[in-house]
C-alpha cells in the first residue's frame, strides 16, 4: 500500500518574503550575538546592550514570520521559539566562559611568577 505524503505548497510569489525573511534572521542573530559580547567584553558602550536586544527581538519576530510562511506546524513553532530563548543566553555564556577562562589562566601565571 502506498502513503502519500501531503506537503504544503509554497506559492511562488511567496519565495522573495521567506528568502528576505530567512535571511534577516540570520542578520538580526549575528547582530545581537555580536553587540551583547562586544558591549560585555568593553569594545561597545553598555548603551548599546538595549539595541542588541532589540536585534534579538526582531530575530525572534522574523523567525515565527518565517516559519508562518513556510506552514510550520505548532510543534515546530514552539521549538523554534524555545530555542530562540536558549539563544538569549548564549552571548552571556560565551562571556562568562572567556571571563572565568581568563581569571583562571591569570591565577596560574601569578603562581608561576611565584614559584621561580
Amino acid at each position: 500500500m502506498e502513503q502519500l505524503i501531503v506537503r504544503p505548497e509554497i506559492a511562488l510569489d511567496q519565495f522573495l518574503p521567506i528568502f528576505i525573511e530567512s535571511t534577516l534572521v540570520l542578520v538580526f542573530g549575528v547582530g545581537y550575538a555580536a553587540i551583547i559580547t562586544l558591549s560585555k567584553m568593553g569594545y561597545f558602550s553598555k548603551k548599546w546592550v538595549p539595541v542588541g536586544y532589540l536585534f534579538w527581538a526582531l530575530q525572534t519576530y522574523f523567525l515565527y514570520d518565517f516559519a508562518q510562511l513556510i506552514q510550520s506546524n505548532h510543534f515546530t513553532v514552539k521549538v523554534l521559539m524555545v530555542t530562540m530563548l536558549a539563544y538569549l543566553f548564549i552571548p552571556h555564556l560565551y562571556y562568562y566562559l572567556i571571563s572565568a577562562g581568563d581569571a583562571r589562566y591569570e591565577e596560574g601565571e601569578e603562581s608561576v611568577e611565584e614559584h621561580k
